[in-house]
């Protein structure tokens, strides 16, 4: 099986009567806007090409118009490109017959939409079966079905409610539900949680993250919040006028971006929930080991102009920290080194992110020490890393 779901080559979707020409006004580098005032043709899409891994949330995120739920739709043919191919696992979806394209849709994707397309005469119950009913499921087994489902998004006991007596929150889990009910593959999620109030709404995203990770079901999830989109996703795409314009992981976007519009667009971004430990530590300079002498210690600190040292042994384990005080003291009444080394310090992982570690980072009299699964040192995170890397 490969680690690649989707692909799409090329692909472009075009509105309008004079397609051809807008293509070839398009490979010669015209903007959407020029080609519209030209020739009367709608850019959604234009030559988009870009893999989506298997069991990771992709996120794509862009302003109005940037074609991002066009390319959504695409993915479950709801929307047929002008040009171009998409592939799900290796099957082409342009040559999909109705029937097959029937079978697609309901066995392998499912969606979720903005507006929770949730039926009002129906209870939780029977909104969450109904896809099961349609393909055939006998009642006994769709029921069972969908009461898995919606313990899965934490609505049990709300099974026989009606809709109109749900908040704006609990709606959406009924959708979410109705959705995992089938078993896809692939969830398409086109701005779910845009309409919820911001409390809520973080609900949703850690709700969301929660049932992926233990489902590891694949997720495409449009937003225009750039927030969001690095909340959640594995993998972010940006879009603008139609165009793909930058793939990354939130983090190398961030250190990373494009071009200015990339930075434009992650300025208003919260860096702290994207930036981790391994874009803010640094090298210490200063280092010995636990059977190094107290006067090679105060040697280290004094040629570095520093106040303490970190204790590795021969693999780089980390055993402590030694500050020059408790060094002084050790020389003056001949203590051994090993008695002094201060053992309870803070430890962070490399992968941790600059928010999670913030109040670790304020409380600590010393850096934070970076270790892996092993306690070997990585780095360390000073306070004014963390500062800096907000700026």
């Amino acid at each position: 099986m490969s680690d690649i779901i989707i692909e799409t080559r090329q692909v472009s979707k075009l509105y309008g009567m004079r397609r051809e020409d807008a293509m070839g006004m398009l490979r010669k580098g015209a903007t959407k806007e020029d080609v519209l005032k030209e020739t009367g043709v709608t850019t959604a899409l234009y030559d988009i090409s870009l893999q989506i891994p298997r069991g990771k949330i992709f996120v794509i995120i862009g302003l109005s118009g940037s074609g991002k739920s066009t390319m959504i739709r695409c993915f479950n043919r709801l929307h047929r490109p002008t040009s171009g191919t998409i592939l799900f696992d290796g099957i082409d979806l342009m040559k999909l017959s109705k029937q097959e394209l029937r079978e697609f849709r309901r066995r392998k994707v499912a969606m979720v939409f903005q507006s929770f397309g949730l039926m009002d005469h129906r209870n939780v119950l029977g909104n969450v079966a109904y896809g099961l009913e349609v393909s055939g499921m006998d009642r006994g087994e769709r029921e069972q079905r969908a009461r898995e489902a919606i313990e899965l998004v934490g609505l049990t006991g709300w099974e026989e409610a009606m809709i109109d007596s749900l908040s704006g929150g609990m709606r959406q889990r009924v959708g979410l539900a109705r959705a995992l009910a089938n078993d896809p593959e692939v969830l398409l999620m086109d701005e779910p949680f845009s309409a919820l109030d911001p409390l809520v709404r973080k609900d949703m995203q850690f709700e969301l993250l929660s049932i992926q990770r233990r489902l590891w079901k694949t997720v495409i999830f449009i937003t225009h919040d750039i927030d969001e989109a690095f909340r959640l996703g594995d993998i972010v795409a940006i879009m603008r006028d139609g165009h793909l314009i930058q793939v990354d992981t939130p983090e190398r976007m961030s250190t990373s971006p494009a071009n200015d519009y990339v930075r434009r667009f992650i300025d208003s971004a919260d860096k702290s929930k994207v930036l981790t430990v391994r874009n803010i530590m640094i090298t210490p300079v200063s280092l010995i080991k636990p059977d190094d002498g107290i006067d090679h210690a105060l040697r280290v600190m004094r040629s570095n102009a520093i106040s303490s040292v970190y204790v590795v042994d021969n693999q780089m384990k980390l055993t402590g920290i030694l500050t020059l005080l408790d060094a002084v003291r050790a020389k003056r009444d001949n203590i051994e080194l090993s008695r002094i080394i201060l053992r309870d310090i803070a430890k962070t992982s490399i992968d941790a992110s600059v928010e999670e570690i913030m109040p670790l980072a304020v409380e600590s009299p010393y850096p934070l020490t970076v270790v892996d699964e092993e306690q070997r040192l990585l780095g360390i995170v000073t306070k004014a890393s963390v500062l800096s890397s907000l700026l």
